[in-house]
């Protein structure tokens, strides 16, 4: 008999969130606790082939060959609507078109 761990897999919209806690078989890999969790029952917009995922925040580059631990927890991330780098240039150009407009 395969031994068994604990782990939970989560995601979240900004108004809607969901963890699911479950049991999987040692070995199981990120991916597939992923898929084993029901989760796109409730978010059904997943992409699989395309979201990144994530364990305990800090992403992981190959989700369908990282295997689980005990008491882990896999995230699924959302796509990004905008580049973070951008957004941030963007604010620093508006506030020093604010400053400038200031003087």
């Amino acid at each position: 008999m395969a031994e068994e761990i604990q782990v939970e897999v989560a995601y979240a919209l900004p108004h809607k969130q969901k963890i699911v806690a479950m049991t999987v078989d040692k070995g199981t890999t990120v991916y597939d606790a992923a898929r084993q969790s029901g989760i796109d029952q409730t978010f059904p917009e997943i992409d699989w082939e395309s979201c990144k995922f994530g364990v305990l925040g800090k992403a992981v580059a190959k989700p369908k060959e990282r295997m689980l631990e005990q008491g882990e927890r896999v995230e699924i991330y959302r796509p990004l609507i905008a580049d973070p780098k951008e957004v941030r240039k963007k604010r620093a150009a508006q506030a020093k078109q604010k400053r400038e407009a200031e003087h």
